[in-house]
């Protein structure tokens, strides 16, 4: 059964011109002619099209092409052990360069364009990357968000380190002040969750009392934020959901 130009190019998702140029070069001659003189492809034809176009995919020149399918010696198993090593070697780059965009399509989602090394210096065990599914869906669409994703996209290694330095400081002087037998409801306890507030304003977003007694509740309720503050001493979460609490109430709110 042969093939007419048109069908050929239909099949092997080419253009009638590129068929019409293989053959002009010799490349590619279709094994017969019609009646009235249009090209026909054999079976034949159509296996070396398909050799033709997976050396062009790899980048190989015509030429190089010709001469790879022409040569005499050219042993059939050496081609398809030849095709198998670049294929291989192409697709191992491009899981690379999968692997390479996905990480930066996180990194962007998250607002932090940092290496590997870089977050583990920063944020130690805790990768922000884990939970940029879930913050979205809690709070993609508050104003808070979108202004934390602003302004934390621009953050450097430096700032973070900064972030970091300055919020394990604050913590510090909560859990000195537990420790001296401090209420969460005295005027130093409440400053502190005034200082708090401020970080969040200043870092990342506009955090009215509001909102910062509602972050308090979740210090206690998610078990994850919870465990953060028992790490720096134990009671502490609770300690500084009420003094956040205490603060609200004294400005007003």
């Amino acid at each position: 059964m042969s093939h007419s130009v048109g069908q050929v190019a239909a099949i092997a998702g080419v253009t009638v011109r590129t068929l019409h140029h293989y053959d002009e070069i010799g490349l590619l001659v279709p094994s017969g002619r019609s009646h009235a003189g249009h090209r026909r492809y054999e079976d034949a034809d159509l296996d070396r099209l398909q050799q033709i176009l997976f050396y062009r995919e790899l980048g190989f020149p015509l030429e190089e092409v010709a001469v790879l399918l022409d040569d005499p010696d050219a042993d059939p198993m050496a081609h398809l052990r030849r095709q198998h090593a670049l294929l291989a070697e192409r697709i191992d780059r491009l899981q690379q360069m999968a692997a390479a965009v996905a990480h930066a399509m996180e990194a962007r989602k998250m607002g932090i364009r940092l290496t590997p090394e870089e977050k583990f210096e920063v944020f130690g065990d805790f990768d922000p990357d884990e939970h940029a599914e879930e913050v979205e869906q809690r709070w993609g669409d508050t104003d808070a968000y979108r202004e934390s994703q602003r302004r934390t996209a621009a953050y450097t290694k430096e700032d973070w380190l900064r972030i970091r330095a300055a919020t394990d400081g604050l913590n510090e002087r909560i859990a000195a002040l537990m420790a001296s037998g401090a209420p969460a409801d005295s005027e130093a306890a409440m400053d502190l969750a005034e200082e708090h507030r401020q970080q969040i304003c200043g870092f990342y977003y506009d955090c009215p009392y509001e909102i910062h007694t509602a972050l308090g509740e979740m210090y206690v309720a998610d078990e994850r934020f919870t465990a953060t503050y028992e790490a720096v001493r134990a009671g502490m979460a609770a300690y500084l959901r009420d003094a956040i609490l205490a603060n609200a109430v004294r400005n007003g709110a």
